[in-house]
């Protein structure tokens, strides 16, 4: 497994662990122990006490700032309002929900979500194909025939090569960029604009609702000597207050793009395409092979540039 996963596992576990620790002197908390649980708490483990300790510092320093904007994760209505903590798997990260760990109240039928991340700010990493609809998956509109007839002699090629021997490495490709990368670039960013004028008010809303999850949710990022908190409060159900009791600090609504502006080969670049929409939100494309060996098949590696200024994002530095 790779060390980005093992890194981020291990940090979910300090997230829920932490919570566990701060909040089960003043309420019930409850752990669910299921699978995802248990691999997490294996890869934690799985580190010496000093790396441990780095990651419950920066998982303490994230928790007690949510525990000030979120009341209702410290206050129960009722002796049978249990505050549940649980690691989500990895499946719901396919099906549009971003969240690794989850804090539940069921009496009070509210949740709060975290998007755990260690060291990277990636949001999602997403395939191209020729069996891949990116407009159907992504966007909920299919893509057209000329899109996959465009893309085809491309992935042929390279299904060929793979036939003809499996350990062929990319590197044997000539001029791979210009003849990989920059007609398969061209071809997403011509279909994505396609299906944007097709479809004028929702393909935007949808591009960004695919890439940072359905569910409104608290992104944390562990850096070397900083937390970074952000909160995608973009249906309003986080910082709630609980009866009287208000959160100590205002997160607005976020604002979902309603159009696309532009999409553009990043400057001096033929592998990243910058896709730039309204309400201040731009996002990279960069496309790379996802194993060494050839295959009829590549990976986005995708990024949020740039965010609203309505994005609430809180720095919390660290001594360590």
């Amino acid at each position: 497994m790779a060390t980005q996963t093992i890194n981020g596992k291990a940090f979910e576990y300090s997230l829920l662990l932490e919570f566990f620790e701060r909040l089960n002197k003043v309420t019930t908390v409850s752990i669910t122990q299921n699978a995802p649980y248990a691999t997490a708490k294996g890869h934690f483990e799985s580190f010496d006490e000093k790396e441990q300790s780095t990651f419950r510092i920066s998982a303490s320093a994230a928790i007690n700032f949510l525990v000030d904007i979120e009341p209702r994760l410290s206050n129960a209505i009722n002796d049978k309002d249990i505050l549940i903590l649980e690691i989500v798997s990895d499946q719901e990260g396919q099906t549009g929900d971003v969240r690794d760990v989850l804090s539940i109240r069921s009496e009070q039928k509210w949740q709060i979500g975290i998007s755990a991340k260690n060291n990277h700010r990636a949001v999602k990493h997403s395939r191209l194909s020729m069996n891949i609809d990116f407009g159907e998956k992504w966007l909920y509109h299919p893509c057209s025939k000329t899109y996959f007839e465009t893309i085809k002699p491309v992935f042929d090629m390279l299904q060929e090569i793979k036939t003809k021997d499996r350990s062929t490495k990319w590197t044997t490709i000539e001029n791979m960029h210009d003849v990989v990368y920059v007609p398969i670039l061209e071809a997403f960013r011509a279909e994505l604009l396609r299906l944007d004028k097709e479809h004028p008010n929702s393909v935007a809303e949808n591009l960004v609702q695919y890439l940072i999850g359905t569910e409104d949710f608290y992104k944390v990022i562990k850096g070397k000597r900083k937390v970074e908190i952000q909160a995608y409060n973009i249906h309003g159900s986080l910082n709630l207050s609980f009866q009287k009791q208000k959160p100590k600090a205002k997160i607005q609504k976020l604002k979902l793009p309603s159009r696309l502006i532009e999409v553009v080969f990043k400057k001096d670049s033929k592998t990243t395409l910058l896709v730039s929409l309204d309400e201040g939100w731009q996002i990279a494309f960069r496309i790379h092979n996802a194993s060494s060996r050839v295959e009829p098949s590549l990976k986005f590696d995708i990024n949020l540039i740039s965010a609203p200024h309505t994005l609430f994002t809180q720095h919390v530095l660290l001594d360590l």
